[in-house]
């Protein structure tokens, strides 16, 4: 009995018929891992949050965060936007069409900057650090290696860019482009949790 193998006709080609790429693939499984990385965070978070018998502790008025929440929300906003624009990239390149693509990745990739600028700004009005105490050292965990990611993404979205920009994906070609909106997207939810337990819901017990 004879095995016919089956090659991509394009390097990195993306097609129904042709199953999951390995770009793809990687990437989930890479997605996969970061989730057990932010749940192991997650864990320390409402454990430590759990056995304080108040949270946020006293002693300091600026961990109360929800307080000054103006720009916080607003970068979270602009987070949640560069996802449909990233997505948006990705429906246009299925459809062909590179102009799109390097249009909405551009302004993904401007909006991710934008979200990294606010986050340090929001850093140095904090009035609080990673030294004090288990509620700074947890914020600053938990926002910062965040803050890690998404600049691991705004990379991404800069070769993705470059690479438009120089006309090498299209309809049948263009896994990272997928691969990469999927990290993102990844980014954006982890963001939202990370949100609403840090300024929206930081006094519950």
């Amino acid at each position: 009995m004879a095995l016919q193998v089956v090659e991509h006709e394009e390097a990195g080609g993306h097609g129904a018929e042709e199953g999951i790429s390995n770009v793809i693939l990687g990437m989930i499984l890479f997605i996969c891992s970061e989730v057990m990385f932010f749940a192991g965070l997650f864990a320390a978070y409402f454990n430590v949050r759990a056995n304080a018998p108040i949270w946020p502790p006293e002693g300091n008025e600026h961990f109360h965060v929800a307080n000054e929440i103006a720009l916080p929300l607003i970068i979270t906003t602009l987070l949640i936007i560069s996802s449909f624009t990233c997505q948006l990239g990705v429906w246009s390149i299925r459809k062909g069409d590179r102009q799109g693509l390097v249009r909405n990745i551009a302004v993904t990739l401007v909006l991710g900057v934008i979200f990294l600028l606010g986050q340090g700004y929001d850093y140095t009005q904090l009035g609080f650090t990673l030294a004090d105490g288990t509620f700074g050292t947890t914020f600053f965990t938990l926002t910062g290696f965040h803050g890690a990611h998404v600049l691991g993404g705004v990379i991404m979205l800069s070769v993705v860019l470059y690479r438009s920009m120089a006309g090498q994906f299209s309809s049948k070609h263009h896994d990272m482009v997928e691969a990469v909106s999927l990290y993102w997207h990844f980014v954006d939810v982890v963001w939202i949790v990370l949100f609403s337990l840090l300024y929206l819901v930081p006094s519950a017990n």
